[in-house]
């Protein structure tokens, strides 16, 4: 497995949203004064996304480390409660974090990215006020994560598949046809399923997290050839 191939992956861990409308929040210049980029010039870009993912862009960016941080960012109750504080604990304990940030990082449509550089991961606050799309992006981006630790260590700048592609539904085959260019498929199919699929991403962080990942889930020939060698298992 050639690094090339799967920085493009990399790149572009992200959840887009194809058809939904957001509810973008209003800024003015003032709120963004500390940050090393013009407002709005420099925003709704992957240049501010950059930024944000580098974490030179700070303002108004809030790390979530329970369901009630959420609740007290939005002034509203959430119902999956246990699911999601699972998600940010396990995801804590392999060494990501989770933030919330203005939608003016964000370039249009994309509902949250995860960094395998920082292994962060930032979610849009023009779309987390709706508890299914909160759901479906915790679960999509932690499935990047676990991609991360698929790929030999969450500490590495490589993510893999994990499961084999035939085994991933149609339907989230061609759903990523529409969204995602072809070289990032693989990828974003998987995390398109598990983001529908209740504790599917907890169960593979959970494994990452144990240091049971190639156990639980047996890595692709491609995968397995990578981490033969390079060390991480042996044939």
């Amino acid at each position: 497995m050639k690094k090339e191939l799967i920085g493009v992956a990399m790149l572009l861990a992200t959840s887009l949203l194809p058809v939904e409308a957001s509810t973008q929040k209003t800024r003015t210049e003032n709120d963004f004064l500390n940050n090393p980029i013009d407002h709005p010039e420099d925003y709704y870009s992957h240049h501010s996304m950059g930024c944000l993912l580098l974490q030179e862009c700070k303002d108004g960016v809030v790390e979530l480390t329970s369901i009630s941080d959420l609740e007290k960012y939005y002034g509203k109750n959430y119902s999956a409660h246990k699911e999601f504080n699972q998600l940010i604990q396990i995801l804590n304990q392999v060494g990501s974090k989770v933030y919330i940030a203005p939608s003016d990082y964000f370039p249009p449509l994309n509902r949250g990215v995860y960094h395998t550089v920082s292994n962060n991961f930032y979610l849009n606050d023009a779309f987390m006020h709706r508890e299914g799309v909160l759901m479906s992006v915790m679960r999509h981006e932690g499935w990047h994560a676990a991609q991360d630790c698929m790929g030999g260590t969450i500490d590495n700048n490589i993510i893999a598949i994990i499961k084999p592609e035939e085994e991933v539904p149609q339907f989230w085959k061609e759903m990523v046809e529409r969204t995602y260019p072809k070289n990032v498929r693989p990828w974003e199919a998987e995390a398109a399923w598990a983001g529908r699929t209740e504790g599917m991403t907890v169960d593979a962080l959970n494994a990452c997290a144990t240091g049971a990942m190639w156990e639980v889930y047996e890595p692709t020939p491609l995968t397995r050839k990578y981490l033969v060698d390079e060390g991480y298992i042996k044939e």
